[in-house]
């Protein structure tokens, strides 16, 4: 007989077990469950709901049963439908009646609701961790590269000089600003839902902020009926993860771009890279197209959740079992795509002196030229003009702007002077940017400390 299953007269079909069983997932919360039930069996014990000898009786039991269960010595059974149920189960054919006792003063509801958080506490903890080896990969890789010059793309179109940690440290505000959304997200999750019952709370004199400290909350869930419906904490993870891996994927689309014949910037490392079955030459990025893909199913996880949740009336709907998966799914596909993605660019080669001549093409120097009439008193749109001609001129006779002789410079305008064939060097117009947040080689360096006092004020 179920644990349930006082009020029914006769068993549910087979069929039935099997559709709305969760043990197939919600498994991997065994620790939690344990964990958040000897927190629940102290309280009682504490608040005299139970007898002081029960509670340990009960809390041994289940540190027993967790030892038990990472050794490999339990088989859960869909017939007690998932993980909490199992567990009793296994509580109670250990301990007799005490066992059963456990459930006092609490549901499935609220038990689940502590299970996800104290499981998602420790996730997001390891992810951020992982971040915070990219930003450090980030900015070891930009130290070593801040004289590399290449071309910046607007419309994938060659625009204006940079260099590549620059362009790097780009990424940098992008998964450090991951980082402390996700943090955000753990400091917004830190609630207790444990205690809230099904949806009422007790009529049990309990003590949830016991249970709080006990499990390291840093306060509990004001209302019972919000603790035990609330998924908020899944979508913003959701959201928040499929950020960073929109920023990852952005990051593999250049990359995969990057590493082509076409552009020729970059190298991946052997051990990251894949073959072909037939063309014997091929060296293909795969890694980086399978994190590209993968972006596509955390995204799916995102739109799957709100769906779920977009027309629920409170409090806890069966619908809400399905919020696991999606969050398990999630959580095992960013953690290896952050750890591999930060092995990949830590070993790829970096051709400098192909990144430097892409910057040869493009007149990737016109608008500092269009700069350099404008401080000699020209308007910018007069500027502006004066610059297109120049560059039309340059394509019908196939040169580069910096290839121009002086007379040609003050063909075009009066407001041209001999100093301008040394203005429109590359590596001029990259040190030339003096605003805050610019290219220029001081710039970078200031980024690149700021980089490391933020990585150095990051709690472990």
């Amino acid at each position: 007989m179920k644990l349930w299953g006082g009020r029914f007269s006769k068993s549910t079909a087979k069929l039935v077990d099997e559709f709305n069983a969760s043990i197939y997932f919600d498994k991997k919360l065994y620790k939690h469950d344990i964990v958040g039930s000897i927190s629940h069996a102290k309280m009682l014990g504490k608040c005299n709901i139970i007898s002081e000898d029960e509670s340990i009786q009960i809390v041994n039991a289940l540190k027993e049963i967790l030892q038990d269960i990472e050794a490999g010595l339990i088989n859960f059974k869909v017939e007690y439908e998932d993980i909490h149920m199992n567990i009793e189960k296994i509580l109670t054919d250990k301990i007799g009646d005490i066992g059963k006792k456990l459930h006092t003063a609490r549901s499935r509801n609220d038990q689940v609701a502590v299970d996800i958080r104290l499981y998602l506490k420790e996730e997001i903890s390891y992810i951020c961790g992982l971040l915070k080896n990219l930003l450090i990969t980030l900015i070891k890789i930009s130290e070593n590269n801040v004289d590399t010059i290449m071309p910046g793309y607007t419309h994938l179109q060659r625009a204006q000089p940079i260099t590549l940690a620059y362009h790097l440290m780009a990424y940098f505000q992008m998964f450090k600003r991951d980082y402390l959304r996700l943090n955000d997200c753990l400091d917004r999750m830190d609630f207790l839902p444990l205690g809230a019952g099904a949806l009422a709370g007790t009529t049990y004199d309990t003590d949830r902020d016991f249970i709080a400290k006990e499990l390291g909350f840093k306060n509990i869930c004001e209302n019972s009926l919000d603790a035990v419906s609330d998924r908020d904490f899944i979508i913003e993870f959701l959201s928040d993860t499929s950020i960073v891996m929109m920023h990852l994927s952005r990051f593999c689309e250049e990359l995969i771009i990057w590493s082509s014949s076409e552009f020729d910037f970059i190298e991946m490392d052997d051990s990251f890279s894949t073959g072909s079955s037939i063309m014997p030459q091929k060296k293909n990025p795969d890694v980086a197209e399978l994190i590209r893909g993968k972006t596509g199913r955390v995204y799916g996880n995102l739109f799957n959740i709100l769906t779920i949740m977009k027309s629920l009336p409170l409090a806890y709907n069966k619908d809400m079992q399905e919020d696991k998966p999606l969050l398990f799914d999630t959580v095992e596909n960013i953690k290896p795509c952050l750890e591999i993605f930060t092995e990949m660019i830590s070993t790829m080669k970096i051709k400098k002196s192909n990144m430097k001549a892409a910057t040869k093409t493009g007149f990737m120097n016109a608008t500092d030229v269009a700069d350099y009439l404008v401080k000699s008193g020209l308007p910018f749109r007069s500027a502006h003009e004066v610059v297109g001609k120049m560059v039309l001129y340059c394509i019908e006779n196939n040169k580069n702007i910096e290839d121009l002789s002086s007379e040609e410079f003050k063909s075009f305008s009066s407001f041209f002077k001999d100093d301008i064939n040394d203005k429109v060097e590359i590596k001029s117009c990259i040190e030339a940017k003096v605003s805050q947040g610019s290219t220029s080689f001081n710039s970078i360096l200031i980024m690149i400390e700021k980089g490391k006092i933020f990585i150095e004020n990051q709690e472990d």
